[in-house]
């Protein structure tokens, strides 16, 4: 109950200030939403892919389906009332690369982006590093400089060198500009809809982009989770022999609700994504913007906008860019310049985190993800030891570095993509799923190896 009464305080204070900073506390209270939804079904992408190579347990990667297949249906008449913020991923094999990165990542911090935060929010500190390890790797990823940019390919430089840039940014001097603005930029983003020139009609929409690239691809992956993980042993339970496909339809039913906790949070998940997108979109249209910065801009804050007078502002659930920011904004203050750069210079901005309105929903999760621990009595700092905090800081930098490669997370480059039409998502989503089967592997021999070591010390 505190930590929801400070939330309301704080809301109050800041809509006294200005009435405007209610767009900013869209995404706060979104955030708070979304982190007691999380906490609730303890919903994370790196558990259901760890569950499924590690312990061969399907739940919480049918809970992952379920939410997506939810949000792709609200999204579908967030898209058609007009109030769609979403924007197409740039299609290419860094997707491949950079989710692989990620997903290895994942499985020795033992959260994916999504889930470090609504276990931070439980006391547990070892996310807390990772959450740390994932915003300073990403800001220094994209403005770092040193004898890697040579590695860059000639096509590329040649590339970003044709671009008319701003006199402001240093875009010869970084790989990731040069990566940015000579082969990202050169790609080609588009929902399926758009890619067979349907994006305007309500038939496209529907069939396209919600059927055809979320709802088919949702319902093949159920089957397969169950025909693979759980057919067996539902076959065992109920004594068929012999099943119809009347007794194989109860039971992929039975495995969607296995696990009460994580299917209403899958439910909950794909609502609430679908009316976050709805709320900003129509906030836009009410103050005729098309990004947070112009509402700074009017109220007076201009320090830490981009030279486009842009902030990072996706409209819709998304988690490592702001992560970024707040990394790039302290080394911002210790005189470490990262607005030279086209990922903070020319598009993102490095606002102050009091400002930053999608800092502030992942600061919601976190709060949201408290509210819930408490009110379930699961609330407890958990501190690391030694070998959790190498792998949490390790495991943080490999899906910063990931993220950025890819051009997103587990939620920006994947939930919030194939449920708006976006196919680029699936892509994402393969290569998490390949650097995570790795992962599994390479923890496992470790653990194998580690206890056997130890046993040798003792003797055994």
């Amino acid at each position: 109950m505190g930590v929801f009464l400070l939330v309301v305080i704080g809301s109050v204070w800041a809509l006294a200030q200005d009435s405007r900073f209610l767009y900013l506390l869209v995404y706060v209270w979104f955030g708070l939403a979304y982190g007691v939804l999380l906490q609730y079904g303890r919903f994370c992408m790196a558990s259901a892919v760890r569950d499924l190579f590690a312990v061969k347990v399907p739940r919480m990667a049918v809970g992952m389906m379920i939410a997506v297949a939810l949000y792709a249906l609200v999204a579908t008449v967030v898209t058609l009332a007009g109030f769609s913020t979403f924007h197409p991923n740039a299609m290419g094999w860094h997707i491949v690369i950079g989710a692989a990165i990620f997903g290895f990542g994942i499985v020795f911090t033992g959260g994916c982006a999504s889930g470090s935060l609504y276990k931070a929010g439980e006391g547990n500190m070892n996310s807390m590093l990772v959450i740390v390890a994932i915003s300073f790797s990403q800001a220094i990823v994209v403005t770092a400089s040193g004898w890697w940019d040579s590695l860059v390919p000639q096509s590329w430089i040649d590339s970003a060198a044709a671009k008319d840039m701003p006199a402001e940014l240093t875009v010869n001097e970084g790989w990731f500009d040069i990566f940015t603005a000579g082969y990202i930029w050169d790609l080609k983003g588009s929902t399926t809809a758009e890619a067979f020139g349907m994006a305007e009609t309500a038939t496209g929409i529907v069939l396209m982009n919600t059927m055809l690239t979320a709802i088919l691809p949702v319902a093949i992956i159920l089957v397969a989770l169950y025909v693979f993980y759980y057919r067996k042993g539902h076959l065992r339970r109920t004594g068929k022999t012999a099943p119809s496909l009347g007794d194989e339809i109860a039971g992929i039913w039975a495995m969607c609700i296995s696990s009460k906790n994580t299917a209403l949070a899958g439910i909950g998940l794909g609502i609430l994504a679908g009316l976050h997108m709805y709320v900003t979109g129509a906030l836009r249209e009410h103050y005729d913007i098309f990004n947070f910065g112009e509402l700074l801009v009017a109220m007076g804050y201009t320090n830490g906008l981009s030279i486009q007078d842009t902030v990072f502002d996706p409209g819709y659930w998304y988690i490592t860019t702001q992560e970024a920011q707040w990394g790039g904004w302290i080394m911002q203050q210790l005189g470490i310049n990262s607005m030279d750069s086209i990922f903070f210079g020319l598009d993102n901005g490095l606002p102050n985190p009091l400002l930053n309105a999608p800092g502030f929903m992942s600061i919601g999760i976190i709060l949201g993800a408290s509210v819930m621990a408490l009110a379930r009595r699961e609330f407890k700092w958990k501190l690391p030891s030694w070998e959790t905090a190498f792998f949490a800081i390790v495991g943080g930098t490999l899906m910063g570095i990931g993220a950025r490669l890819a051009m997103g997370c587990n939620i920006g480059a994947f939930f919030a993509t194939v449920t708006n039409g976006d196919p680029s998502g699936w892509v994402f989503l393969f290569g998490m799923v390949i650097g995570a089967y790795v992962g599994v592997k390479a923890f496992t021999w470790y653990m194998d190896w580690n206890d056997a070591r130890k046993g040798s010390e003792c003797g055994l």
